[in-house]
């Protein structure tokens, strides 16, 4: 399944855009998707560790799982003054 990723802040400067396109195997769970997103971009890997995903406008963890169609989004932390 190809799973299409929106990236915003930091992750979407290193990746140079604002929407990747990851290829996942079954199950097709956002851990998952992190393993592909750290294979497939080394640069954002750091990152990833440090990021919240979401599900369809839903906080993920791991173990949630991203079905057909679902909007993914990885939010990366963020700091302010």
């Amino acid at each position: 399944m190809i799973v299409k990723l929106l990236l915003f802040a930091g992750a979407k400067e290193i990746a140079g855009s604002h929407q990747l396109e990851l290829s996942l195997d079954e199950p097709f769970t956002v851990g998952r998707l992190k393993a592909a997103l750290a294979a497939d971009h080394p640069d954002l890997s750091a990152l990833t560790k440090r990021s919240a995903f979401s599900v369809d406008h839903a906080y993920a963890n791991d173990q949630t799982e991203i079905a057909l169609g679902a909007e993914v989004a990885m939010i990366p932390p963020v700091s302010g003054g």
